[in-house]
């Protein structure tokens, strides 16, 4: 009998998530759409200066159109700027945050805790790889590198520090609030209760 309810029984294969830990896709995806942004606007404010010049061009161009081909062409340049800014910006963004969240979640699996020096230790890494991966001789690379590992780690330790303070703060005013939860819970069932007898004394 033993052995049959042990069969019925659910097997988990998947290793627990370290509490505290960010979910890598929404990390992902909020990186990857923050890079497209940020792409996308910054190559439309470079668009200024050429469209400046573009209605210059208008300007001394009597013709009609002459005039519409200059806009269309300028319309069609700008858009495939922003475009190309935006899908770039969104590669490289979320590439970057894909890495270092996937390495936050390897060292507080590997560590069995994830604490500020995970933070710090990512950033490092994440840092020091696409510093190595920038075009340049052998001896920028390494410098790029060992510029990318201190950064990374300078930036990120405070970073994750307060991340980590706002998710405490967080799990303690949720705790708050499902304890007021229960609180009224048990409030409103010894209320039922006592409702429910003086119903069965009338009755009576």
């Amino acid at each position: 009998m033993e052995t049959a309810e042990k069969a019925d029984e659910p097997i988990s294969t998947g290793s627990p998530k370290v509490a505290r830990t960010v979910n890598w896709g929404a990390a992902t995806v909020v990186g990857v759409f923050a890079g497209m942004l940020y792409g996308g606007s910054k190559e439309a404010a470079a668009s200024v200066s050429k469209d400046a010049e573009v209605m210059l061009k208008l300007g001394s161009t009597p013709d009609k159109r002459e005039q519409y081909r200059l806009m269309r062409d300028a319309m069609e340049k700008r858009f495939i700027r922003v475009t190309r800014g935006s899908i770039i910006g969104g590669v490289r963004l979320g590439v970057f945050t894909a890495a270092f969240y996937g390495l936050q979640d390897l060292l507080a699996e590997k560590r069995g805790v994830h604490d500020v020096f995970n933070v710090a230790g990512a950033g490092s890494a994440t840092a020091a790889t696409f510093g190595l991966i920038l075009p340049g001789s052998l001896k920028w690379r390494a410098r790029n590198v060992a510029l990318g590992a201190a950064l990374g780690a300078a930036v990120c330790f405070p970073l994750g520090w307060l991340h980590l303070k706002l998710v405490e703060i967080a799990n303690e005013g949720s705790l708050a609030a499902s304890r007021d939860m229960d609180q009224r819970g048990e409030a409103r069932s010894g209320v039922g209760a006592a409702i429910e007898r003086l119903e069965q004394n009338l009755s009576k």
